[in-house]
């Protein structure tokens, strides 16, 4: 793999830049891997990445029925944070806040981590009392958050209105180390890492069947055919239950849709990532300018990426009292992703009754802060055959037992 550097960018520069290669390789696939992974987005490169790194195994095929990064990896928010209240949430999702900080000088590719600080506005007593419970628990876990009054709420953003009529500020759960991250740049550093490593990232090759025999995985059926493999991973977000049910298995999840839009480009006018949760609303400002905007899942079962007419208006209105200039501002663009949801929003890193077949799903609207820590997580799994301290208590079994991780209302939104 070549390094990425100045000097190579001023070298490329005097030769009208001829000397670059791709980033990763396109191969066709081979007969049979060690390890198939079908799902070539942000969790299943770093499953992939981590599996190498860790354990040594590169005969590995990521898979993907599209293009790399095209699903929900290239369409979130880019949020974040690790201020979860339940302790195998918080574990998970610090040990990934921990990974993006140094991510980009691991994989020798500028993810543009950017720790500008996340906060969470607390707009009623109740979600004030829960806020500080939450603090308290960070604290016990070792996350660093801190509740912070109204007036540091305005001193760190300017722009907000903390005296609305219906929802004032009473303050904010303030993570200063969380922030956002480019989400195409994390994919495509660990594709072209994985890629360096000897593995398949195998793009426009859709699953049609998964074989077995004896109980356990041997196969799956591509649209480049048949492709063997000793053991199988399955990390492919809103379509795990269709993947599960090749397997023959079902999973406790429902898809839906989750929407965003961004603003047209602006001057800087805010430097932190803002959740509103009593209205169901968050807002940042990118790299270009724009207001990065999203709320909600839609309350119904589906599969659409695009975004909707009533969402524009439900998710701006409830922002506009908080953020009054954003009623002024045009809309660039909108879109969708498909998120699988489970029923106590928290996600499954599991094995499957299908032997050596294992499941990364459920991340609902909070997949992408989750991506270097979910692979490490599953890379685990799929390499011992039995999850790793971060995975235990993620199991599909736990809504059998009753074995709950209760965020859906606890983190106040999944994001």
């Amino acid at each position: 793999m070549r390094r990425y550097s100045a000097f190579a960018i001023a070298r490329e520069a005097f030769r009208q830049h001829k000397g670059w290669s791709e980033a990763w390789s396109s191969p066709e696939p081979r007969d049979h891997y060690d390890v198939v992974i079908v799902g070539a987005g942000g969790h299943g490169l770093a499953t992939a990445y981590y599996l190498g790194k860790r354990f040594g195994i590169t005969n590995v095929a990521v898979i993907e029925k599209g293009w790399l990064g095209g699903g929900n990896t290239g369409r979130n928010t880019t949020i974040i944070r690790s201020n979860y209240l339940q302790d195998p949430s918080a574990a998970l999702y610090e040990k990934s806040r921990a990974l993006f900080e140094t991510l980009s000088q691991e994989l020798n590719y500028n993810i543009m981590f950017s720790p500008r600080g996340v906060m969470m506005l607390a707009q009623t007593e109740h979600e004030k009392r829960g806020y500080l419970r939450t603090e308290r628990a960070n604290a016990l876990q070792a996350v660093q958050t801190r509740f912070i009054s109204p007036s540091e709420v305005r001193r760190l953003v300017p722009i907000i209105n903390i005296h609305g009529p219906r929802y004032p500020v009473l303050g904010a759960l303030w993570q200063e180390r969380g922030g956002t991250a480019r989400h195409d740049a994390v994919a495509w550093g660990f594709a072209r890492a994985c890629s360096a490593m000897g593995m398949h990232v195998i793009e426009q090759c859709a699953v049609t069947g998964v074989e077995s025999a004896n109980g356990a995985v041997t196969a799956v059926n591509t649209t480049k055919g048949r492709i063997g493999c000793t053991k199988l991973g399955i990390v492919v977000a809103g379509h795990s239950g269709a993947l599960a049910d090749m397997a023959g298995f079902r999973l406790p999840v429902e898809s839906v849709a989750l929407q965003a839009l961004v603003s047209e480009p602006i001057k800087p006018c805010m430097d932190v990532v803002v959740m509103a949760n009593t209205v169901h609303g968050y807002m940042s400002q990118s790299d270009k300018g724009e207001m990065v905007i999203g709320g909600g899942a839609d309350q119904f079962n589906n599969y659409t990426q695009r975004g909707s007419w009533h969402h524009i208006e439900e998710t701006v209105r409830a922002l506009v009292e908080t953020f009054p200039m954003i009623s002024r501002l045009k809309m660039l663009r909108q879109w969708g992703g498909i998120v699988d949801m489970t029923g106590d929003r928290s996600p499954i890193i599991s094995k499957t009754p299908l032997g050596n077949c294992f499941i990364n799903c459920g991340w609902g609207t909070g997949g992408f802060k989750a991506t270097p820590g979910s692979g490490w997580a599953m890379a685990e799994l799929v390499a011992r055959g039995e999850p790793g301290p971060l995975a235990e208590a993620f199991s599909m079994t736990r809504f059998r037992e009753g074995r709950f991780i209760d965020e859906s209302v606890a983190a106040g939104v999944a994001h």
